[in-house]
């Protein structure tokens, strides 16, 4: 089906044209005629699927022509988000007359103020929590006018202790309106949200959310910690890649790394919330543009970030939530392009490796480096000690690329 079919009006068909889309994806098809009719929605899909289109698309038909309010709220948990949705939307809506406006903190406000305050209104604002609720305490900006809610990627503000501010902007909206929130996971508080702020929601689920994508190979290296920083230095000295991104657990240890990489002469970029709007612009352009081959983050860049051809993953830290995992190893092999994702696993990462592998219900094959120069470390007699018995399960241990594949069966 193209998008001609769904219902969408034609000057936004002329945005999806020039933007050189043809045909919609499974979210997008699903989802817009039931946004297009009014309904309240409730969506999951793996990353890289298209998901902003699916209620821009929508939502753009929906408001048709320019008013004098804001009638759609899209609430965004990172700065990067948002401005990539209000990118999205602006894309999307430049064969009408409707406007746009962007709202996140790490900035100045006077640019923000005088789009809000444009004397012939906005009828979109993409926003964080925050630094909306600024302006609405400045008297900035009216939502009292808002016909369309979006709350993207839920999980992620709650994680991020949004929730709070979220509750506080939705009581300033009308009771009557469409809402829409998409999050990976339902935990029990977006459970209760949903059922505060939302009316017989539809449910949309695209792909396994628990499952990395088919198409990225991943493994685990077992290591030491003190040789953490070497192993990930002569991985990226072995491996042919194009671009890289190093996921670390804190700000302050996304810096050590990227400076230690720095040193060893690869092109780095940093990407965390400490980092100020500019630097962090900085770096996802240079990123995308070729200008840096490794970016070092924080879990800022595991969701929804449009980054394409990201050859290889490396978690130097294991994520803490299974979660973050799937979103983590799903910056590579996207658009059905191949991946290759490292875990570097510490003796003090077993129970979150246990974790994610309940989560993603399988093992993560074990791989030593051949040639390194590994020290002791207590996960390599943990691996004899649990070599399992015939009759417990069986092992595969074969000889693949540099190293050696270690595979298994869960116990029965």
């Amino acid at each position: 089906m193209s998008f001609t079919k769904l219902g969408l009006t034609p000057n936004v068909l002329e945005g999806v044209k020039a933007m050189g889309y043809t045909e919609p994806t499974p979210i997008q098809l699903r989802a817009i005629p039931l946004v297009l009719e009014g309904r309240d929605l409730i969506g999951s899909a793996q990353t890289g699927t298209g998901k902003t289109a699916a209620f821009a698309l929508p939502i753009l038909s929906k408001l048709k022509q320019h008013e004098h309010v804001t009638r759609a709220l899209i609430l965004e948990p990172t700065r990067e988000l948002a401005a990539q949705v209000e990118t999205a939307f602006r894309d999307y809506a430049r064969f009408t007359d409707l406007t746009v406006a962007v709202v996140y903190g790490g900035v100045g406000y006077q640019k923000q103020i005088d789009a809000l305050k444009s004397g012939s209104g906005v009828d979109v604002i993409v926003a964080t929590p925050g630094r909306l609720l600024d302006h609405m305490e400045q008297g900035n900006c009216n939502l009292g006018y808002v016909q369309h809610l979006v709350l993207d990627e839920a999980d992620r503000m709650l994680d991020m202790g949004f929730l709070p501010d979220v509750k506080r902007i939705l009581q300033k909206c009308p009771t009557e309106r469409q809402s829409m929130l998409f999050s990976a996971t339902i935990p029990p508080a977006i459970e209760t949200l949903i059922q505060w702020a939302m009316r017989n929601p539809e449910t949309i689920e695209i792909g396994a959310r628990r499952s990395p994508a088919e198409t990225v190979k991943h493994v685990i290296y077992p290591v030491s910690d003190m040789q953490k920083t070497d192993l990930l230095l002569e991985l990226l000295k072995r491996v042919n890649y194009d671009s890289v991104i190093v996921f670390c657990r804190t700000k302050h240890g996304a810096d050590r790394v990227a400076s230690v990489l720095k040193r060893d002469n690869h092109a780095v970029a940093v990407l965390h919330s400490n980092r100020t709007q500019r630097e962090r612009e900085q770096a996802l352009d240079g990123f995308r543009q070729g200008k840096f081959e490794v970016l070092v983050a924080t879990d800022i860049a595991a969701r929804g970030l449009d980054i394409a051809n990201v050859s290889h993953v490396v978690n130097f830290d294991v994520p803490q939530h299974p979660e973050d995992y799937v979103h983590r190893i799903g910056r590579t092999g996207r658009a059905e392009n191949t991946g290759d994702a490292f875990t570097l696993m510490i003796a003090e990462d077993a129970m979150h490796v246990f974790s994610i592998e309940r989560y993603i219900s399988q093992q993560i094959p074990r791989e030593k480096l051949e040639g390194f120069n590994y020290r002791y470390t207590a996960l390599f007699e943990a691996q004899k000690a649990n070599a399992p018995k015939p009759y417990e399960r069986k092992v595969q241990m074969s000889r693949v690329g540099s190293g050696y594949f270690f595979g298994a069966r869960k116990r029965r």
